[in-house]
């Protein structure tokens, strides 16, 4: 993509030169001499490649703001400028000057409202008016790398929980390539199976996904990239980071954050419950086993020692919410517990 506009910039440059030579030819009293001709040619094209890329992170939807805002200004502007308020300025220049600067400082102010504005704001400013398209835009879905290498999404897609067009930055597959590469079985692993992963999800028919070849060239993190990127687009981003899910939502960037919406799909487990618990070790108290429920919610149960290895019922006696989850705290049903003795030291 970069190698591609920089081919066209080098054509556009190309044709200045020509069109200041061919000015030199027609017009040698406006320029004088075919060198100063594409020499001007040559600084018009330049500069118009350079503001181009300052731009380069300017998106359509900004530019028709600053234009509205520039318009908006220059109105207000115009109207102050017919009010009679310079009728007593007689000096022409003062005056000139008087008016330009009024038309800049309107324009300027115009233009910065209108971009820190959202639609909201813009409704005030047309009432009963909203820009909106008949048929409502699919919602844009950035993936990063975790929530591709996570491999849940594909589950969510295949059940019908998550719609919209997936994006799949080129930095990100670039990650994940690099990390299939890599001399570290574990990242190399999961290097693999992203790609693999992402090349389902792609080969699934109920969802549209994308290679979004636009980089952020001013952002040297992934993760900065991303939510740039995502607020360009005014689209969600799609991650199981939790520092990044922070970083996005102090920048205003919708996300999904895969482990939060896990996290609130958990069962509510309360005391009297009676849960079904393969135990498979030793608890850290004299006496204690351990379990793990499906979703990983560790289980511990005071005096079922000897039913280590098997599957049993689990009488909930306690909930603990910690930092890193939660933990369950039971005991045996009293027909286990005249069963199954506990082991004597």
């Amino acid at each position: 993509m970069e190698k591609s506009l920089w081919v066209i910039r080098l054509l556009f440059l190309s044709l200045c030169i020509l069109g200041g030579y061919a000015v030199s030819e027609m017009q040698p009293n406006l320029v004088q001499g075919p060198m100063q001709g594409m020499f001007v040619g040559f600084g018009f094209g330049g500069l118009l490649i350079g503001l181009d890329e300052m731009l380069k992170g300017f998106t359509l939807r900004a530019f028709s703001a600053a234009t509205f805002g520039l318009i908006l200004g220059a109105l207000i502007a115009g109207v102050i400028d017919g009010s009679g308020l310079f009728v007593y300025v007689e000096d022409e220049r003062l005056l000139w000057l008087l008016r330009l600067c009024l038309f800049i400082g309107f324009g300027y102010i115009g233009m910065v409202m209108s971009l820190r504005s959202n639609k909201e704001d813009m409704s005030l400013v047309i009432p009963y008016i909203r820009l909106s398209a008949q048929n409502r835009p699919e919602e844009l879905l950035v993936l990063d790398t975790s929530a591709i290498i996570d491999g849940r999404i594909l589950d969510m897609v295949e059940n019908r929980f998550l719609n919209g067009r997936f994006l799949a930055p080129r930095f990100v597959l670039k990650e994940l390539h690099t990390l299939a590469d890599s001399a570290d079985p574990l990242k190399r692993g999961r290097g693999r199976r992203g790609l693999e992963l992402l090349r389902k999800l792609q080969g699934n028919r109920k969802v549209d996904v994308k290679i979004h070849e636009a980089d952020v060239s001013a952002e040297n993190e992934v993760d900065q990239k991303l939510v740039v990127l995502s607020k360009g687009l005014s689209a969600r981003l799609v991650t199981n980071d939790y520092n990044l899910t922070r970083i996005a939502e102090l920048q205003s960037v919708s996300v999904l954050n895969l482990n939060e919406l896990a996290r609130s799909l958990k069962p509510v487990i309360l005391p009297g419950e009676v849960l079904e618990v393969s135990l498979i070790r030793e608890g850290r108290d004299k006496g204690q086993a351990v379990g793990f429920l499906e979703d990983g919610t560790m289980v511990v149960v005071n005096g079922a020692i000897g039913m280590i290895g098997k599957k049993s019922e689990v009488v909930v006696s306690n909930v603990l919410q910690t930092g890193a989850g939660v933990m369950i705290f039971g005991d045996l049903p009293e027909k286990t517990r005249s069963v199954e003795k506990p082991k004597e030291d």
